[in-house]
């Protein structure tokens, strides 16, 4: 049954073709527009849209969508209305953001650079409806087997990775303490190894495990949360990696990435952890290639618009946001302005794949 349970695997998704100019709809947001008055601080949400609003209706209850921040100007007239700074969105823009029907979790990924304290996570917590779940990005300080430069070279080695201690004190605690019931997945996003541990997985695969049993359960103070492994060397998709998870309690985050492979080539480590919830994190378009995120920033800002659409990733994605709910199991998904150019966008687009087959 575990073979089945995802119906047919996917076919990999074709290589990504540049867009036909997009529909009118989605030219709104990029059309030259009079440019509002400025309130100090003020962000106000984008005007309401009944389609929208139906389309949120229709979705399974437990499918959360999101996106990774909230910071993006470009996103006038889809979120928030008129212009506004990054450091104005990111002051005053993820309450907007939680308004908007589609969008009912988001990525924190700035944890991932600096641990944030647990009033860090508390003020986050406040903006947000009672309903409303985080997916965040555990530090790189635990998660990546180098310390690097500014420029992200590996440097030496780092001697806290996989540490149980600073997991637990450094992520687990201060999120659960700020975020609460408010927190959907804590993401621990292992970074593309060197080569010299690449060879060794089984011993790091034992660090692994001895990291994530440490870790205090999450299910007290946050009923939905779920702690999730983000990989990216595909040497790690194993049957013994599946095994470390299943045992530990925790699950694998679906990581769609130019350096991993399809969708499709990852669901055999979800069926061996089924049933159970779903994170996936779509983070990069393939036709960039798996270093590509510079690219991608330099072709889509101001995110405004969809530039490389991925039907067929967006339909895998949807089969399987569909099997996962249908069993009455979470689904926590966010996606990247990399992902094909604007992640508001990219969201309604699974949104309407998703419910174009349910019941």
């Amino acid at each position: 049954m575990q073979d089945d349970l995802f119906g047919p695997a996917p076919e990999p998704p074709t290589a990504a073709k540049p867009a036909a100019p997009p529909p009118p709809e989605e030219r709104a947001a990029a059309e030259p527009r009079a440019r509002p008055r400025r309130s100090a601080g003020v962000v106000s949400a984008a005007a309401g849209d009944e389609a929208l609003q139906a389309l949120a209706r229709a979705l399974p209850p437990q499918l959360r969508l999101g996106t990774s921040s909230w910071t993006y100007p470009g996103w006038k007239g889809l979120v928030w209305e008129g212009e506004h700074s990054a450091p104005q969105l990111s002051k005053n823009g993820l309450a907007v953001y939680a308004q908007h029907p589609l969008l009912r979790t988001v990525s924190i990924d700035r944890s991932f650079y600096r641990p944030l304290t647990a009033s860090e996570y508390e003020r986050y917590a406040s903006q947000v409806p009672d309903d409303f779940r985080f997916v965040v990005k555990a530090p790189s300080l635990v998660t990546d087997a180098l310390v690097r430069s500014e420029e992200g070279r590996g440097r030496q080695p780092n001697p806290a990775f996989l540490s149980p201690e600073l997991a637990r004190t450094e992520c687990v605690e201060p999120v659960l303490q700020g975020l609460g019931h408010k927190l959907g997945a804590l993401v621990f996003q292992l970074s593309p190894l060197p080569l010299a541990d690449l060879d060794r997985l089984p011993a790091l695969l034992q660090r692994l495990h001895a990291m994530l049993q440490a870790l205090p359960p999450l299910a007290p103070q946050a009923p939905d949360g779920v702690i999730a492994v983000e990989v990216r060397d595909p040497e790690w998709l194993t049957p013994a990696f599946a095994a470390v998870l299943r045992e530990a309690g925790t699950t694998y985050c679906l990581g769609l990435h130019a350096k991993m492979p399809p969708l499709a080539g990852q669901l055999p480590v979800l069926r061996a952890l089924w049933p159970g919830p779903l994170v996936c994190r779509w983070n990069l378009n393939p036709v960039h290639g798996p270093y590509g995120y510079e690219d991608a920033e330099t072709l889509y800002a101001p995110y405004d618009r969809l530039h490389h659409p991925d039907p067929d990733t967006r339909a895998a994605l949807a089969g399987l946001v569909r099997a996962v709910t249908r069993s009455g199991q979470n689904a926590f998904v966010t996606i990247s302005n990399h992902a094909e150019g604007c992640a508001p966008l990219t969201v309604r687009a699974l949104a309407q794949a998703t419910v174009q087959n349910c019941p």
